[in-house]
Parts: structure tokens; sequence; C-alpha cells
């Protein structure tokens, strides 16, 4: 019977992690799903993303990943921007992103739902405040299971004005 190695995303990100700070990036998310290996990178000057930045951000983490190979077999290797209705997966995103509209999906049930849309209003502790049309709600950040900007105007909007 063959072993093969399990490797965890959160360990491939901390073996990535530093050299793509150093290039001036930022890891938003990081996948392993199957074969395929999803990075969702943004600049560190939040300017736009390329084309080109992803290319960079690709290039220095299949070469880092052929020298210290976590992966066993192969596997697809994909960089991508997050978008203007980006996933909000950091604690920080929450404040970066105040006053714009997003929806979070929670593992377990809030307040009697699972699912919330509204205007982001930042942090209170371990919490998510969302100011949703039948009112606010305090979601634990641990029991976000899945959450991203909604794509509107106003961000389109904001998104042109400046890097957010």
């Amino acid at each position: 019977m063959e072993h093969r190695k399990t490797v965890r995303a959160d360990e491939i990100e901390r073996l990535i992690a530093p050299a793509v700070a150093g290039a001036g990036y930022d890891i938003v998310r990081l996948q392993l799903s199957g074969t395929t290996l999803q990075v969702m990178v943004e600049r560190a000057d939040r300017r736009t993303m390329t084309v080109d930045d992803c290319a960079e951000v690709s290039r220095l983490v299949s070469a880092l990943l052929d020298v210290e190979d976590p992966l066993p077999g192969r596997y697809m290797l994909e960089v991508t921007s997050p978008g203007i209705d980006r996933p909000l997966v950091r604690p920080e995103d929450y404040d970066r992103f105040a006053g714009f509209e997003a929806k979070i999906e929670t593992a377990q049930p809030v307040d009697g739902r699972r699912r919330f849309r509204g205007r982001v209003r930042g942090r209170a502790g371990a919490n998510v405040l969302i100011e949703c049309e039948d009112g606010p709600a305090a979601v634990p950040f641990a029991d976000i299971r899945k959450a991203a900007l909604v794509l509107t105007d106003e961000l389109i909007a904001a998104t042109r004005e400046r890097a957010l």
C-alpha cells in the first residue's frame, strides 16, 4: 500500500508567505482542492493587481514548491487576484471594508440564521458587525464559513477612486 503525504493548506501558506510578502504581495486566501492549489493574492500597496503581478507570484511560488516539494505528485498552481467582489477571510478585512455591502454565511446558526446580507460595520471583539435590512447583527468571526463583498455601483466607484 502506498502512503501519500497529507498536506494542509496552512502548511503551504507558512512556507510561501514570507517570500510572497517580500515580493510586495499579501496572501488573501490559499486553498488546496484535490490537485489544484489556488493562491489568491493582492498587492501590499493595495494597487490593482495585473496579469503580470499574478505571473510574478506564480513564478515565485512555483520555484519555492519545486525546491521544498510539499505536494505529493502532480498539482496545478492557480494564482488569482481577489477581484472587486472579493472574499472576506481575515478579521481585518471587516474593518478595511466597513461601509460596503457583504454576504456572510455561517457554519452554524447565529440568532437562528446562517445567512446575512448588509453593510459591514467592522468588528467588536471576536464578532463581525453587519447592518442587515432587519437590523444589526454580531456574527462570531469563528463561525463564518464564507463571506464576500457584494458587487455594487458604490463598490465599483470606490475601487476606481482609490485602492481598497
